[in-house]
Parts: C-alpha cells; structure tokens; sequence
C-alpha cells in the first residue's frame, strides 16, 4: 500500500483547500471486496484519452458479470463502446483508463484506473494500477431494470442546444474524465468520477458550465489533474429516456470568492467551457426508478434557489 499515491497536481489541490491525505485507502491492486463488487454491475463508467490527448467518457453495459476480476490486478470486460461512440477510438491496447464502479441501488463505488491490456472483438482487459473506494456521499439511489432499447445512433452539436440544456438543467448525477498529462510521473493517468447534487446544480451559461465541488475524500484525483490537464470530458445520463450527453471543454478553477460562496455546501467550484458535444440517443438499456437523494445531497443548494433567495 502506497501511503502518498499523488502526483504534484493532487498535491497542489490538497495544499491550496488546506486539505491533505495520506491516501491511504489507494492501492495498487484491487482488495477481495473490490473484486467481488463490479461482477454485480450491469454497467460500468469509464473514461479514456481520444487520439488528440483529450478525455472522453461513456458507459458500457451488458448483464450482471459482465465485468470480471481474474486476478488482483486485472479487469476483464465483457463489453465494447459503439462504433459510433465518441469514445471508441479511446479505448485501444496500451492506452490509459479510468474505470468507476458504481452501484445506484447500495450507493456504493470503486475506483480502478490503469492501461488497455488487450482489446479483441469482445471485449477489454485492463491491467489495474490504482484502485481505491469512494464514500456514498451526493449519490442518488435509483433501481435499474434492464430492458431492450435500440441506440439511435449518434448526434454531434456545435453547442447546447435546447435539449442537452434541459437533460443538464435537470440533472442530479454527471461524471467526468480527467488526465494528469504528462506530468503525473508514477502516479500519472486518467480518472472518471462521480459528481452529484440536487437537479440544478449544474448552472448554465450559453456554453459555460459552473459546477460546485461539495466537500469529498480529499484526495482532490479531479482538481488535481485539472491543474495540470484543464481537459475534460463530462457524461450526462438522461435517466428518463436513456440518452446520454458526451461532452469535451477546458476548465477553470475557482477556488475561492463570491461566487462559490453564493452556493450553499459549495467549497469551490469550477467551469467547463465546451468545445465539442454529443447526444447518443437511448444508449442506456435500463429503465430507472425514481431518484432518491443521498442524505449529503439534501444539505446543498441549486444556483436558481439561491438566486431566487438573493
């Protein structure tokens, strides 16, 4: 076990909040109950680099032990993004990869990150380098049940349209994929986490997203590599129709002012300038119960209800 996994941008990040870790939970190989847990997932979020360096992230599907771990330092992954999908040409052999577990039902999830073994016709293997839990905290519980749908196919925006803009206007869960670059050293690579509030959360101007950052685990994996890679990519599940929002952009952080102060539970906050999107129409095979807010989530705010209250 690794007592100071972090690379210099998760340091800074720590060192600008006043909020440090030892990482202590993060290792290099997957403990038992790890392994144990992304077998049950019909789904599984990954994020990767596409052929500019840029982040890209989506979600891969299929049933229960579609996922599997044959060895501590391996995931095997039964399942391959549509050709049509943005992120397909990210996730090749010898390639970076985030991968997060995430159980809507238990509000449980896990962390692997690590490189593309091996791509065949179907599926992934991903040697494991990083992997670490994530606490419940700003998940929405939700039941799955899987169904068949057939995607649509693939639509590319200039922009937000009037669409995406309602589907991020609504939403209570966004992932996101970021890269360390190449400045991470031993602890370089690429994440894709989980980010969570109540349906409002995000605010929207024109092509400017501004997302809050609650209080988390303090490893800071994020904002620390946004300081050293401002590329991003976000995923937006549609959990109504099964549509999913694809996008790319540059991020700032802000981290400290009036404006992160204007929202409640918000301990910093940062904006995503989008540069490409895209709509995958009924890409997720599931339909979802009604979203149940964690108990954290209902201790923070939404930028109309605060600026209703202003």
């Amino acid at each position: 076990m690794d007592e100071a996994p972090f690379h210099p941008g998760e340091r800074e990040a720590q060192a600008r909040s006043g909020q440090f870790s030892r990482g202590a939970g993060i290792r290099s190989f997957m403990p038992d109950q790890h392994r144990t847990f992304f077998p049950l997932l019909p789904y599984l979020f990954v994020g990767g680099l596409d052929r500019d360096g840029w982040p890209i992230a989506t979600v891969l599907s299929g049933e229960s032990g579609f996922v599997q771990s044959p060895a501590p330092t391996r995931l095997r992954i039964a399942a391959l993004p549509s050709a049509d999908d943005p992120a397909a040409a990210a996730l090749e052999m010898a390639r970076p990869v985030g991968l997060l577990g995430l159980d809507f039902t238990t509000r449980r999830r896990n962390r692997a990150n690590g490189i593309i073994a091996v791509r065949d016709g179907v599926g992934l293997s991903v040697e494991v380098s990083q992997s670490f839990g994530n606490c419940a905290k700003y998940i929405q519980t939700r039941i799955p049940t899987p169904i068949a749908r057939s995607p649509e196919g693939v639509e590319s925006l200039t922009g937000l349209d009037t669409a995406a803009r309602t589907v991020i206007g609504a939403a209570d869960t966004l992932f996101i994929a970021s890269s360390s670059g190449a400045e991470g050293g031993l602890a370089a690579g690429v994440d894709i986490s989980h980010r969570g509030g109540r349906p409002g959360f995000v605010r929207i101007d024109g092509d400017v997203l501004s997302i809050p950052d609650f209080t988390g685990n303090n490893y800071f994996n994020t904002l620390g590599n946004l300081l050293l890679e401002p590329r991003a990519a976000l995923l937006f599940p549609d959990f109504a129709t099964g549509d999913v929002i694809q996008l790319q952009g540059e991020t700032e952080i802000v981290w400290s002012g009036p404006e992160r102060e204007s929202l409640s539970g918000s301990q910093r906050l940062w904006r995503f300038r989008v540069a490409r999107a895209w709509r995958r129409e009924r890409a997720l095979p599931f339909r979802w119960s009604a979203a149940e807010p964690a108990p954290t989530t209902l201790e923070t705010g939404t930028w109309q209800r605060e600026r209703s209250a202003a």
